[in-house]
């Protein structure tokens, strides 16, 4: 039987703002802090956030920190869950995209969810790079310069943007 505390000791950032979808968040979050994960959800404002269950409101969960307090030197990997209007506002913000790029330039595990990508687009870190999301953003990822796959899940290893991409 696998340790069910391989992640023990381990600190997640789950960036997230008003309009997460629901599964996307927390049945993420949940799987990680089963597997012994600390995870912290940053947002763009202190308080509860709405999620979405498709375009129908969900539960609200609360916010840890803000972007401006928090540090990605503290986390040991990022979660950015999908849903269309929690990524569209995070990719508006510098601090959002800068956070993000803190993560790449560490070489530090990113996974997203669904319409998570945008956010990786608008901090310019998808170029090269081949990754899977919803089939609506394609265009926007493969413009970004991404390799977009019609996959269920896609892996990338790790790579500062300095370093060029690795498949």
């Amino acid at each position: 039987m696998p340790n069910m505390r391989r992640l023990h000791d381990r600190r997640i950032a789950a960036l997230a703002a008003d309009g997460f979808e629901k599964v996307e968040l927390t049945i993420p979050m949940r799987a990680l802090q089963v597997a012994g994960a600390k995870v912290d959800v940053i947002s763009l404002r202190h308080g509860r956030i709405r999620g979405v269950n498709l375009h129908i409101p969900a539960m609200r969960i609360g916010v840890d920190k803000t972007i401006s307090e928090a540090d990605s030197s503290d986390y040991d990997g990022l979660l950015l869950p999908g849903g269309f209007i929690n990524p569209d506002l995070l990719r508006q913000s510098a601090e959002a995209r800068q956070f993000v790029r803190e993560f790449a330039d560490s070489e530090k595990p990113i996974a997203t969810l669904c319409h998570g990508p945008w956010v990786l687009a608008s901090a310019g870190l998808l170029n090269g790079r081949t990754l899977t999301a919803w089939p609506g953003i394609r265009d926007d990822l493969v413009n970004s310069g991404a390799i977009w796959l019609d996959r269920d899940v896609s892996r990338t290893e790790t790579c500062s943007p300095a370093a060029g991409p690795r498949t």
